[in-house]
């Protein structure tokens, strides 16, 4: 998330200043968004590859069905489910194997012996490390392909009716944080006035029973969110106590601890502090309060990145303190406007001081947040095709005109803060009677017309029910009370005249609820942005999805490649198995199958192998025709172990042909 332009004092210098600075930073964060290097880096784990492929055909059952991903995962006992053309289990239903080895994480489950000919689905459900759902399918066939009655549900995991209220209550819970941590630097640093102000005080607590309340959801749905989907399972004992022992679990119970050490705070900034009055004392109080607030809330931000994003991926070490820091900086502005906001509208004592303190405290946000926002976007996004080819990407693109928005509506902000004074606070606070009530009448007089009619309306009854109270002491209670009502009333009427009379107030007042509407849209964007794949893993997703997995020991390397040669009857897929897939001697057999999945025969078909870490190859490999779509060759000799880049040339006419390649990791 980014900030709005910072407020401006009125010094002619400093606002070109200020507006060359945000102006950089935002071109910064672009360039930064869509040149910057690509190291690799995941987020959400993505299915990389499967042994048997996806739509692979194998002539012999395998022995289990193997499953790579892009980074660590959480798996189940029904994780991965293989069903047969009938949909019966065709796996041993136990837990998932790890078979992850160095930097590769592959998961497997054991087949029963002597599976018949058919398609056969794979079924598969994990959590990300980032704690978000994933799943998927696919399907392979023993023998030929065949008909199947499997059917699985098209929802995706972590969607439905309780995909729909986590998410609400992720975003309530960024809502929450952004009003308790900004709303509380607000009054400590910006105003410290506003420790007494009613409103201030309501806005903080609110933020907090925000983020309680949508922890707390957050929590009951955590076991429906990632398994069944259903509400009812939301107080499964069990289900519950699996949750508590997962990354997301902790953090959300560690959450809800730090709220409770928050609510000392909060008790403490609207109690002791705001009826503080001897000045070292109270700021004695301001240090400590501002030492423990930031501790707890820092504790707070630290929560969502040992969860998910930050805590995953290229330097995770890094990435989790830019994440905190990113949080920080993001409540330190947002929920600072908000305060601004509700100071504006519903109290008439905040002064300009506190809108220039607010303003160094939005400058300093924008500063962290460019600089976080470019490091975040280079591990999650990284290229031009990412960017404006995924989902991501495209919210990072809609984030970013957000971002610009903001400073045009900041830049209207900047010219009525510069023009604010305190002459209507001033009179504000005037007794009823002296001077400054006086001037602050005539010159509510002046400019609002108006208010003389109000005045007049009212006169008759500010004034009659007070002859009684001159001329006996004998009033009823309950006429005092209704006495002191009506002045306290007319005083708050005077007090809101005084205020509204204030054009550059006004007008300031008008641009921060512009800029606050627009921040709510972009709090929604990026809230949306936390729970979508990233851009580079989509990508590598993508791209893995139909390369080759390393397959087991002593087990075949099946590849599938999809050509299209670019004349009539061209399209066509290229089935290759390579067994044992290991070095030495090696059987070849390669099947083609036309647009329509049928047997394909083509004029030539020629491989070649090559292994370019030592520059090794082409090796050419001609494979003898066998029958209609299937070619064999036989002593295909794999001189070493490693990455091998296989090429398969197709010549479906005199003049259509192509060369298609795919890496595979034998031996």
């Amino acid at each position: 998330m980014s900030a709005t332009a910072p407020y401006a004092g009125p010094s002619p210098i400093r606002r070109p200043v200020a507006a060359a600075a945000l102006l950089a930073a935002l071109v910064s964060l672009v360039f930064g968004l869509l040149l910057a290097g690509a190291g690799p880096a995941s987020a959400h784990a993505a299915l990389t590859g499967s042994d048997p492929q996806d739509g692979a055909v194998v002539d012999t059952a395998p022995k289990e069905v193997t499953l790579s991903f892009s980074e660590a995962i959480a798996v189940g006992d029904d994780s991965i489910r293989v069903l047969d053309p009938s949909g019966k289990r065709a796996d041993t239903e136990a837990e998932p194997r790890d078979l992850s080895e160095g930097g590769t994480v592959r998961y497997g489950v054991a087949l029963h012996s002597g599976l018949p000919d058919g398609t056969y689905t794979v079924a598969w459900q994990a959590i990300s490390a980032d704690s978000h759902p994933i799943s998927g399918a696919f399907t392979f066939s023993i023998g030929a392909p065949s008909e199947t009655t499997v059917a699985l549900s098209s929802q995706e995991a972590g969607g439905g009716p309780v995909g729909v209220v986590y998410d609400i209550a992720r975003y309530a819970a960024y809502g929450g944080f952004v009003l308790l941590v900004g709303g509380s630097a607000f009054v400590l640093i910006c105003w410290r006035g506003g420790a007494s102000a009613l409103p201030m005080q309501r806005l903080v607590v609110r933020g907090w029973l925000t983020l309680t309340a949508a922890t707390l959801v957050m929590l009951l749905l955590r076991n429906p969110y990632t398994g069944s989907g259903k509400f009812a399972d939301a107080f499964d004992l069990a289900g519950l106590q699996s949750v508590l022992d997962t990354k997301p679990g902790a953090a959300l119970v560690s959450r809800l601890l730090l709220l409770g050490a928050a609510a000392l705070f909060i008790a403490v900034l609207f109690g002791t502090y705001a009826r503080r009055e001897d000045e070292q004392e109270r700021k004695d109080l301001t240090f400590g309060l501002a030492v423990g607030g930031g501790v707890v809330a820092a504790g707070i931000a630290a929560t969502w990145a040992m969860s998910e994003h930050a805590s995953t991926g290229i330097q995770a070490s890094i990435a989790m303190p830019v994440d905190v820091a990113h949080l920080l900086a993001v409540a330190a502005w947002l929920g600072g406007l908000a305060s601004l906001l509700v100071a504006l509208y519903r109290t008439p004592d905040i002064g300009s001081a506190a809108v220039r303190r607010f303003s160094a405290v939005a400058f300093g946000s924008v500063v962290v947040l460019a600089a976080t926002g470019i490091y975040q976007s280079w591990r999650q996004v990284g290229s031009w095709s990412a960017l404006t080819g995924t989902r991501y990407g495209q919210l990072l693109i809609i984030k970013v005109a957000l971002i610009a928005l903001l400073l045009a509506v900041a830049w209207f902000s900047r010219r009525w803060t510069g023009r604010l004074t305190d002459t209507a606070v001033a009179f504000s606070g005037a007794e009823v009677g002296s001077p400054r009530a006086e001037v602050a009448s005539s010159r509510d007089e002046v400019t609002s017309p108006r208010d003389e009619e109000e005045d007049a309306a009212t006169e008759p009854e500010t004034t009659a029910p007070a002859a009684p109270d001159e001329a006996s002491d004998d009033v009823a209670p309950e006429r005092a009370a209704q006495l002191a009502r009506q002045r306290a009333v007319l005083t708050a009427t005077k007090k809101k005249r005084i205020r509204d009379a204030d054009p550059e107030r006004s007008g300031l007042r008008r641009s921060v609820l512009a800029e606050a509407a627009v921040a709510v849209v972009l709090l929604a964007v990026t809230t949306m942005l936390t729970s979508t794949e990233p851009g580079r893993t989509e990508e590598e997703a993508a791209g893995g999805a139909t390369a080759a997995t390393a397959p087991a020991a002593g087990g075949p390397v099946n590849l599938s490649m999809p050509f299209d040669t670019g004349g009539q009857n061209g399209k066509g897929t290229a089935r290759i198995e390579l067994d044992p897939g290991r070095t030495g001697s090696n059987d070849l057999h390669v099947w083609i199958d036309g647009s329509d999945g049928e047997p394909m025969d083509v004029p030539e078909l020629k491989l070649a192998l090559t292994l370019e870490s030592k520059d090794i190859g082409p090796l050419p490999i001609v494979p003898n025709r066998l029958a209609e779509g299937h070619w064999t060759a036989s002593g295909v000799q794999i001189p070493m172990a490693g990455d091998w880049k296989v090429d398969v040339t197709v010549r479906t006419s005199d003049i259509d042909q192509v060369t298609i390649d795919k890496n595979a990791k034998i031996g």
